[in-house]
């Protein structure tokens, strides 16, 4: 049984090299109202999405949206964040 701690304890840890949580926050903060953040996470459709809102709201409504999708964004931990967004695909908050 000891064994087995031990192994659990010494396994190596998942490689999140391709965390794209850092890229998609800042470009939410700052470009929020192009969704250029939804696609840099492969979600197309949302993107398109969120530059028809931008168009018909002038961008007010999906600058206030990505400014709050960029700090969820960088607030989660980079596990947390590629297991929401990269793995399970969650496109939406």
């Amino acid at each position: 049984m000891e064994n087995s701690r031990v192994e659990e304890w010494n396994k190596p840890q998942p490689n999140y090299q391709d965390n794209k949580k850092i890229a998609a926050g800042l470009l939410a903060i700052l470009l929020g109202p192009l969704g250029i953040h939804k696609f840099l996470l492969g979600y197309t459709q949302e993107g398109i999405i969120w530059l028809v809102i931008s168009l018909f709201t002038c961008g007010s409504v999906t600058a206030i949206l990505g400014l709050i999708e960029g700090v969820i964004y960088l607030t989660k931990s980079d596990q947390e964040f590629y297991q929401t967004y990269q793995v399970n695909k969650k496109a939406w908050f």
